[in-house]
């Protein structure tokens, strides 16, 4: 594995089609907001999530298999014990690069990965990356209300 920043720059710029494994249709949750920003930012985001039809627009799949297009990047947002399997998947159908997620980081399907001929990134976000690199940072789509540095009004009783 080499995460060093030309490497990570390399395969955000060359990888344009990702698949978002456990792709969530919640707004709130983490691989939403990466998804949204990636989708925003120009790539081709298809979502591997067998619970949902359609996430963000696009055509949701059961499993990385059933994905009729060329796969360059395969973004796992799923428990590290659940990696492998999805690693052997990536594998099978021929994508470049498989990217685990923060706090994702199973050494053993990244080196499956590797010894198939695939890159492999682990324990980072391609939203924050992009945004690092990309100088996307600033970008507003992240601005939920969620959390916010205001202090709230509260109601005089």
């Amino acid at each position: 594995m080499n995460d060093d920043i030309n490497t990570l720059r390399r395969i955000l710029k060359e990888s344009r089609v990702l698949a978002v494994v456990g792709l969530s249709a919640q707004w709130h949750r983490p691989s939403y907001f990466a998804a949204k920003y990636m989708l925003e930012h120009g790539y081709r985001v298809i979502p591997v999530n067998p619970q949902y039809r359609e996430v963000l627009g696009q055509k949701c799949y059961a499993s990385l298999r059933d994905i009729p297009e060329k796969i360059d990047l395969v973004d796992v947002f799923r428990k590290t014990a659940d990696v492998m399997p999805v690693a052997e998947e990536a594998i099978a159908i021929g994508a470049r690069v498989l990217w685990q997620q923060i706090g994702v980081k199973n050494e053993a399907a990244a080196a499956r990965c590797h010894a198939a001929g695939l890159e492999s990134v682990m324990d980072r976000c391609v939203k924050i990356e992009h945004g690092r690199l990309f100088g996307g940072l600033n970008w507003v789509g992240v601005n939920t209300r969620v959390i916010s540095a205001k202090r709230p009004r509260w109601l005089a009783y």
